[in-house]
């Protein structure tokens, strides 16, 4: 790959830092409820209408097909001026509910979903992880009986992130009778509002309730809404674990790049007990400089998974070496700012806009554990990478 700009790629990013600066919202998102999700709806919609939605989806399904470095100069554009760009709510729908129907779904499927997630009309959610299933999703028990053109779907769905607020949700449910692990599932299409579903929030550490228990009784599900097919479903969740290991992270793997520059300049500025500066103590001089070092590993790797998604390449296990590289390098930066600003920043109050650098610390341990947990993305490299042997 070249990786000097070209002139079309410099005009590219002065047009998005232009439009960026031009249209970011002035007010702070709110921090939950409804107001978040029309936040989250209004800017995706500012997005479609502009000509900014889908930058990593091909032209034929409405996206813009950007090259590899143009994507990159988007999301470097999008952290450097601060515009939202790692929102749950449309996360889920952009990141991997939107290709994984691009890659295993129907025609019919493509059509109606594919445009609704652009516009911002549709917001998603998951529901994979259960209460005794969550790390290892193979042994999730939520059914789907098969009853004339429908599935019957009975069980129950936790850390249903915004399920509160989605109006579809990616849902494995188990479809074969008597199946064991990754047998019998079934990826299926769900309308949040349709009979027998119940959303319960869970109010975090974090002081929001964007996490759910969500309960399934006697819901109706059309087996048009199948995608890819009965019982073929781990299939299809792999795609878009892929998707949510990969590329899903792609925004914030850049993203960090601008908070360890924030947390550079942070140190030039924050005293230690003893009166010197944060950045003239070896110790912290030190962590910054390898974790600004990680940072420019994910870039390249960044990079070049781009590529290789662009040639027509499944993220598969490479998408859990980037999964743990980044949550890693970002927890890490996040404890390294909380050791330099001491009891200070202990302060919290429920408000991320009022605490960000606070609010980053305690979702760095959420970061560990969502879209599977640092110890599974090690086994997956392990034995799918590696190839080394399973322990006895």
């Amino acid at each position: 790959m070249d990786l000097h700009y070209s002139e079309q790629e410099l005009q590219f990013r002065a047009r998005a830092r232009q439009w960026l600066q031009d249209n970011i919202p002035r007010q702070p998102r709110p921090v939950g409820g409804e107001a978040m999700a029309q936040f989250d709806r209004d800017w995706q919609r500012r997005l479609f209408e502009h000509g900014w939605a889908g930058i990593n989806w091909p032209e034929e399904y409405g996206g813009l097909g950007l090259s590899a470095i143009q994507q990159v100069i988007w999301y470097e554009e999008c952290a450097r001026a601060g515009a939202p760009h790692f929102i749950n709510t449309t996360y889920v729908a952009l990141m991997h509910a939107g290709p994984t129907i691009i890659a295993c779904g129907t025609p019919q499927q493509k059509q109606f979903h594919l445009p609704r997630i652009l516009s911002g009309e549709s917001l998603w959610c998951q529901g994979f992880s259960e209460p005794n299933a969550g790390s290892d999703l193979a042994s999730l028990k939520t059914t789907g009986a098969v009853d004339g053109d429908d599935l019957v779907i009975n069980g129950t769905k936790t850390w249903t992130t915004d399920g509160q607020h989605a109006d579809f949700q990616e849902l494995l449910v188990r479809t074969t009778p008597g199946s064991e692990r990754h047998r019998g599932l079934t990826w299926v299409i769900c309308d949040m509002r349709a009979p027998g579903i119940t959303v319960q929030p869970i109010r975090t550490m974090l002081g929001d309730e964007h996490v759910n228990t969500t309960f399934y009784d006697d819901v109706r599900i059309p087996l048009a809404n199948v995608v890819g097919e009965i019982g073929g479903g781990w299939r299809t969740a792999m795609s878009t674990l892929g998707f949510e290991r990969g590329t899903g992270f792609i925004g914030e793997q850049l993203a960090l790049y601008e908070r360890v520059n924030q947390a550079i300049k942070l140190a030039g500025r924050t005293r230690l007990e003893g009166g010197g500066l944060a950045i003239d103590d070896s110790d912290f001089a030190a962590r910054l400089a390898l974790i600004k070092a990680d940072t420019l590993a994910i870039r390249a790797m960044t990079l070049a998974q781009i590529s290789e998604l662009r040639e027509g390449d499944n993220p598969g296990p490479k998408g859990s070496m980037m999964k743990l590289m980044v949550t890693g390098t970002a927890k890490a930066l996040s404890h390294l700012v909380a050791d330099m600003l001491g009891w200070e920043f202990l302060e919290y109050n429920d408000n991320r806009n009022e605490h960000p650098l606070t609010y980053d610390y305690l979702w760095s341990w959420v970061y560990t554990i969502a879209g599977g947990t640092s110890e599974i993305q090690r086994e997956i490299i392990a034995d799918q990478m590696l190839e080394l042997p399973r322990a006895r």
